[in-house]
C-alpha cells in the first residue's frame, strides 16, 4: 500500500514568523532557539530541527472536525520553512525515531483504529491501517507527549 507523509502548510503559521515575543505571546505562542538534537521536531518538514534553529511553538488544532474527537495540543513550527513535507512511502527520520501514536480516522472524522508503535516499526502498520476501506486518513503523533506530528494518507 502506498502512503504519502505530510507536513503542515506554513501559510497558516506566517503571521507568525518574524514577530515579536512580545506578539507571539498575545496569541499564546513562543519563541524557542533550538539547544538540543533532537528535540524540537518541525510538523511543516517533519525534520528536528538543528541547533541555533528558530521554533514557534503554539497551540494547533490538528483535528478541526465538529466531533467527539475534535482535538488541539502544542507543537513547534519552523519560521525558515516554505515547503510542507510531501513523502511518498517513507518516514522522515523525525517520526522514525521516536514511539508514534497511529490514529486511523473514517470519512467522518471519527477514530475508527489506534495504535502505539516504535517508529521503526510504523510502515507495516501504516498499510494494515490504510488496506481497510473505512480508514480515510491517518494521524501520527509523537507519543512520549502527545504532540501531532503529521498526516498518512493513501498515494
Amino acid at each position: 500500500m502506498s502512503f504519502r507523509v505530510q507536513g503542515l502548510d506554513p501559510n497558516q503559521f506566517r503571521h507568525l514568523f518574524g514577530a515579536s515575543d512580545a506578539s507571539l505571546a498575545l496569541v499564546g505562542a513562543r519563541r524557542y532557539v533550538v539547544d538540543a538534537e533532537p528535540g524540537f521536531p518541525d510538523r511543516i518538514a517533519v525534520r528536528d530541527l538543528e541547533i541555533g534553529e528558530t521554533a514557534i511553538l503554539i497551540n494547533y488544532e490538528h483535528q478541526p472536525a465538529d466531533t467527539p474527537y475534535r482535538s488541539r495540543h502544542a507543537i513547534f513550527v519552523s519560521e525558515t520553512e516554505t515547503e510542507p513535507l510531501d513523502l511518498l512511502d517513507a518516514l522522515p527520520e523525525a517520526i522514525r525515531i521516536r514511539p508514534i501514536s497511529l490514529r486511523a480516522f473514517g470519512s467522518y472524522d471519527e477514530m475508527i483504529d489506534a495504535d502505539l508503535v516504535a517508529g521503526t516499526d510504523l510502515i507495516p502498520l501504516i498499510e494494515r491501517f490504510l488496506a481497510v476501506p473505512d480508514v480515510a486518513y491517518l494521524q501520527a503523533h509523537y507519543a512520549k507527549r502527545g504532540c501531532y506530528a503529521a498526516r498518512i494518507v493513501r498515494a
